[in-house]
């Protein structure tokens, strides 16, 4: 814990000097109106508002009589999640919403019976504080929400693999269209996918077929035409897992897991598929909770690293668009950092999005007091606010908050 503190203060350090120069101001400072839709939103905004939006979440954050403590398996739940079956906003959500306004909601399979129950929730969703957006984990394959469940009659796809091995990048754009046509018709802004990982390593367990290919320069045309057609479809994609979690045996759901892999080497493969959808205009990537030990020269996971974050991601490889987590209740930051490190330790690295809090009431709390004690600027809330608004303008959400 005290290695997580000093590192804590590190990362502290260097994000305040970094916004050092953007944040002084004087009170004699003529007041121009914002002519932006987005700051003129952005001003408007209260502090919790704001934070909010930095929150995406799964429906059970917002019912605070449920409790989970178990790290969250590949299909988004545990046993104790599965058997609640929460499938419509009850009062005690919106009770706490009322208080804890969030950005976005993710439903798992367990939240989705049939397509009435899916698009009555959506609709109770979207009348939550907040404006959230609505996302969902809809690769293809064994992570399919909605295409492996028997009450949808939409069309399935074996894998990102068998899909690769064709060689056809037409192939992935079908998939990519065809998925994002029906979650569009159901009501979701954002799909989670698609996995944009090289399978480079044969034991690993949790990417495998998910992935497109074992080669980059095959992989790369086919995560980018995925990501076309979700958008010719209206659903905005999301690439994942940064910097690339397909050379790597363990699971981050449930523990630690790394890649031994330098810079220079990700550079020749991870990196060709990030760089292709960076240049296509990706709109939101994900992180992995891997450890990059050869890279960053520590075992902390590339979520919670400036590093990889913001040297890496935004300066070397120049993205500009929301960096959004992976889960953060997954094993791999549920057993290293508690809540509020978790929360505060990923925006000070860089993140946007706070994905999946295994208690978001906490996490909320936690930023607030990062804010009001110095340790995160509002200023550093702004900047992930801009982009969360621009993309709900770009997306056409009827309102930005």
């Amino acid at each position: 814990m005290k290695q997580i503190r000093l590192w804590m203060l590190a990362a502290i350090l260097i994000t305040s000097g970094s916004t050092i120069l953007t944040s002084c101001s004087s009170e004699d400072d003529p007041v121009t109106p914002p002519t932006d839709e987005v700051e003129a939103q952005l001003q408007r905004m209260t502090l919790r508002e704001k934070v909010g939006q930095l929150f995406y979440v799964r429906p059970e954050c917002l019912d605070t009589t449920i409790h989970f403590n178990q790290p969250s398996s590949v299909d988004g739940s545990t046993d104790d999640i599965r058997a609640i079956k929460l499938q419509a906003v009850n009062e005690t959500m919106r009770g706490v919403n009322e208080k804890y306004p969030v950005g976005g909601v993710i439903l798992y399979a367990h939240n989705i019976e049939d397509e009435a129950q899916l698009k009555a929730f959506i609709a109770q969703i979207r009348t939550l504080g907040g404006s959230p957006l609505l996302c969902i984990d809809e690769e293809g394959g064994r992570v399919a929400r909605i295409a492996n469940n028997g009450n949808f009659a939409v069309e399935k796809f074996e894998s990102m693999a068998a899909i690769g091995a064709t060689g056809d990048a037409q192939n992935a754009y079908h998939c990519g269209n065809t998925i994002g046509t029906y979650l569009r018709r159901y009501g979701f802004d954002i799909d989670f996918a698609p996995v944009a990982d090289v399978n480079t390593n044969p034991e690993n367990i949790v990417i495998g077929a998910r992935a497109f290919s074992d080669n980059p320069e095959v992989a790369a045309p086919m995560v980018v035409s995925y990501l076309q057609g979700l958008k010719d479809a209206g659903v905005t994609g999301c690439i994942k897992h940064f910097p690339g979690h397909g050379d790597t045996k363990a699971d981050t759901h449930f523990g630690y897991a790394q890649s031994l892999k330098t810079w220079d080497e990700m550079l020749s493969c991870e990196m060709t598929t990030f760089k292709a959808s960076i240049s296509w205009g990706a709109q939101l990537i994900m992180t992995a909770h891997i450890a990059t030990p050869n890279v960053t020269g520590s075992d902390i996971p590339a979520t919670m690293s400036s590093i990889i974050l913001q040297d890496k991601l935004r300066g070397e490889l120049g993205y500009r668009n929301i960096i959004i987590t992976d889960a953060m209740e997954m094993g791999a930051i549920t057993q290293q950092y508690t809540n509020a490190e978790a929360a505060v330790g990923t925006l000070l690295a860089g993140a946007d999005i706070v994905l999946g809090p295994q208690n978001f009431v906490d996490a909320f709390d936690a930023v607030i007091k990062a804010v009001e004690d110095g340790t995160l600027t509002e200023e550093r809330i702004n900047q992930s606010v801009r982009r969360i608004l621009r993309l709900k303008k770009q997306i056409g959400h009827q309102t930005l908050l």
